[in-house]
Parts: structure tokens; C-alpha cells; sequence
């Protein structure tokens, strides 16, 4: 064995005790934000550091945190966390020119960990959000974490309460491990609906998502443009739009997503369980897409699949007669098994009439829906799917043979399920 003489031993030291330990300040009723920013401006804690939110102390996160590129660096939110109280306030940061989008912005960097805390009374970010929603109000509302252009990166054990909209996005990142977090947006009884509280956006390549909780009332996580690699399993939906890849093609946008598998999942009072949506007029393709082992508990659309996606917010549904779209190229739905909320009911994104979610000549009793184009698809299909109704009603699927040239799995016409060898 070599010898390591003493005076490399001396040597090494420094590197191995330079870590550096911000415990971020507080003062009662003040921002904590600028004395956070004045510390990380210092330069000392962008490499090889802790940024520590302390444990028993109530943040004031009054305006937006902008962290500057990290490396080796530890955000720990042990502390409780909020925003303002006050909706005219988040509206002017919002609106301001120098608002980056977000309310926690991380500029990028590599090996960067954001923990929150396991102890259940404290790690918790405060968003304030039922009075946004009592009030319907959808004007400059911030989005809330941005872990963006992060190479090498882990989200957990973060608890989110009651988030205005938007909540944590991945875009451009590669390389993360996103487990144990919390997202907890429902409005209490009466309350206004939590519109665009999307739990996860998806961006960026070689992704794990596993072991997250999240009720809220958007996509629990949407897979974006670009993204490639991306792995979603053994987590909980409620509330929302489903486990979402897109929307894709908005626009004439070229689309490029590939190599998604979503798996292991509880989807209790979802709008969605699998879902799919592009809009028509796009281009691109999305390739090898697997939803499998999903369990759907009262689900009005458990497997909805369309090229005909449109926004509410826009306006009317568009009159387009382009046949063009985004392609699909691999898409698979195994081991479905669950209820389908086939009684009447009224989502609460619901501003529209008919409802954005509408669909024309549907029975709600549909355990799978393609809305496709013509020589739009190549290899989709089903395997292993188990529903039921709530009022005991037979199971129906919606599928246009005319749009498909390969077996799907189960007889491809709007009618009864009847399962096949595919």
C-alpha cells in the first residue's frame, strides 16, 4: 500500500473543511429576502455551501429570491416559509420588468440540492393561495420554483401549502432525482377552484420523479417540449388533470418529446388519468410514451388521448382544417385498473359552455378516448385494462379506425370495450 506522507495530508485539508454555512437571516415583519440576497452576493456561497432556512423560524419571503449559479450547494429549508398575504402586492412584483417569472429562481449551476424538512410541522412554503381563488383572481400570478439549467440535481422532501399556481419546473435541466416532496393546494370547503396549480413541469433530460404526494387542480405532472428520458413512478395524484404529456405544437411549434415512462401511480378524483394533447396545426413527433400500473378512482376520462387540445383562456375552441399534428410513434397503456366517474358533475376549471373538457358525442362511461388524425400515429395500443362504473353501466372507448392503422387492443369503434389480443 502507498503511503500518503503527512505533509499531503496537511495539504488536503483546507479543501476538505472549505464549506461554507449561510443560516439565512430573519427579522420579525420584515423581507428577509434582501439580507439573503446581500449574503449570496457576497460570492462566498455559490460553491461547496449550505444555504440553511432555520428550523422554528417563520421566513417573510416578501419578494422573489434570484439564487446565483451554484455548485456543491445545499439549499435546506428546515424553516417555515411564506409570501405576502396580500394580493396587490405578488400583482405589482409580477408585473414588474425585472420579475424573472418565479417566485425562487435558481440561475442554473451543477450538484445543486433543494431539501426541504421531514419533521411534519416545519419545511413548509406558504403561498396564501385561497384568496386568489375565492376571488377568481388569474392576473400576475407568479409562478413558484424554477429549477432550471441545473446539471446533476435533487429536489426533496419539499411541502408546498396552498401555492398560488404554478409550481415547480424542470426546464432545461438534466440529470435530477426529484423524490419525498409535498404539494398540498386544495381550497377549502366553498372555496374558489386552484386553477394552473400544475404539481410538476417536466423539462430536460434523464429525470427520476418518484414517492410525491400531490393534490391540487391542474396536470399533477405535465412532460413538456424537449423533454427526453424523463421516469415518473410510485406517487399520488388528487384533484387535478392527470399525468400530461404537453401541450405540444402550439402554434406550428415543432415538438420533440421521447422516451417517457409514467408508472406506479394512485389517480384519486382526477379530471385525467393518462393524457395526451397537442394542438392541431403542430408539427414534431412524440416517440416511446408507456403509462402502466396506474390505479384511478373515480376518473371521468382514466386514458384520453387528443390532437384537438385548445385552451379556454384563449377563447373558443378554433375552426381549423389543417389535418397536420404533432406525430405519435410508440404510445402504450398497460395495467389500467379502477372507477370512472360516469355521474353528473361539474369540474371546477369549468368557465365555459359547452365545458373545455367536453366531448362530442361521448358517453362518460369511455375507459379510453383517441382523438386522432389520420396517418398522424404509428403504434398505440392497450394492455390489461380494468373499469368500472360508478352507476354500474357498461364500459365504452371512443376510437376512430379510419385515424389508426395498427391493433390498439381492444375493438377500435365508439362503442362497448371489447378487449383484444394486441
Amino acid at each position: 500500500m502507498a503511503k500518503i506522507s503527512v505533509a499531503a495530508v496537511l495539504a488536503f485539508l483546507p479543501l476538505a473543511l472549505a464549506w461554507n454555512t449561510l443560516t439565512v437571516p430573519h427579522t420579525e415583519d420584515v423581507d428577509d429576502t434582501p439580507a439573503l440576497q446581500a449574503a449570496l452576493a457576497s460570492g462566498n456561497y455559490s460553491a461547496n455551501a449550505t444555504i440553511l432556512f432555520e428550523k422554528g423560524v417563520h421566513y417573510n419571503i416578501f419578494t422573489p429570491i434570484v439564487f446565483p449559479t451554484f455548485t456543491n450547494v445545499e439549499i435546506r429549508v428546515e424553516g417555515n416559509l411564506s409570501y405576502p398575504d396580500d394580493i396587490p402586492t405578488v400583482q405589482a412584483i409580477v408585473a414588474s420588468s425585472s420579475f424573472r417569472g418565479h417566485w425562487f429562481y435558481f440561475s442554473g449551476g451543477t450538484n445543486v440540492t433543494l431539501r426541504g424538512s421531514t419533521d411534519p410541522d416545519w419545511g413548509w412554503v406558504d403561498g396564501h393561495g385561497q384568496q386568489w381563488w375565492d376571488t377568481m383572481e388569474q392576473t400576475n400570478r407568479p409562478h413558484g420554483w424554477s429549477f432550471r439549467g441545473i446539471s446533476g440535481g435533487v429536489i426533496r422532501d419539499m411541502k408546498l401549502w396552498k401555492s398560488i399556481a404554478w409550481n415547480f419546473a424542470t426546464s432545461g435541466s438534466s440529470n435530477l432525482h426529484v423524490f419525498d416532496n409535498t404539494i398540498l393546494i386544495k381550497s377549502d370547503a366553498g372555496g374558489g377552484f386552484p386553477f394552473n396549480t400544475d404539481g410538476f413541469s417536466a423539462g430536460g433530460s434523464n429525470m427520476l420523479f418518484e414517492n410525491n404526494h400531490i393534490v391540487n387542480g391542474d396536470d399533477c405532472i405535465t412532460v413538456g417540449n424537449g423533454a427526453k428520458d424523463i421516469h415518473w413512478r410510485n406517487s399520488y395524484c388528487e384533484g387535478g388533470h392527470g399525468l400530461s404529456i404537453g401541450s405540444l405544437g402550439k402554434g406550428g411549434s415543432v415538438a420533440d418529446v421521447q422516451n417517457i415512462l409514467i408508472e406506479n401511480t394512485v389517480m384519486k378524483n382526477e379530471l385525467y388519468g393518462a393524457r395526451f394533447k397537442s394542438w392541431t396545426g403542430g408539427n414534431g413527433l412524440a416517440r416511446n410514451i408507456t403509462w402502466r400500473n396506474i390505479e384511478f378512482i373515480d376518473v371521468p376520462f382514466p386514458i384520453y388521448v387528443t390532437q384537438n387540445y385548445w385552451d379556454q383562456n384563449l377563447g373558443p375552441k378554433p375552426n381549423s382544417t389543417t389535418l397536420n399534428n404533432t406525430h405519435i410513434d410508440g404510445m402504450y397503456f398497460e395495467n389500467f385498473s379502477g372507477t370512472i366517474l360516469d355521474t353528473p358533475y361539474v369540474e371546477g376549471t369549468c368557465v365555459s359552455d359547452p365545458c373545455w373538457y367536453y366531448v362530442a358525442n361521448a358517453t362518460g362511461k369511455e375507459v379510453v378516448i383517441f382523438d386522432l388524425y389520420p396517418d398522424t400515429v404509428t403504434d398505440i395500443h392497450t394492455k390489461n385494462l380494468s373499469a368500472t362504473t360508478e352507476t354500474g353501466s357498461t364500459v365504452d372507448v371512443m376510437c376512430d379506425p379510419a385515424t389508426i392503422s395498427n391493433e390498439v387492443g381492444f375493438k377500435c369503434w365508439d362503442g362497448l370495450y371489447i378487449p383484444t389480443n394486441a
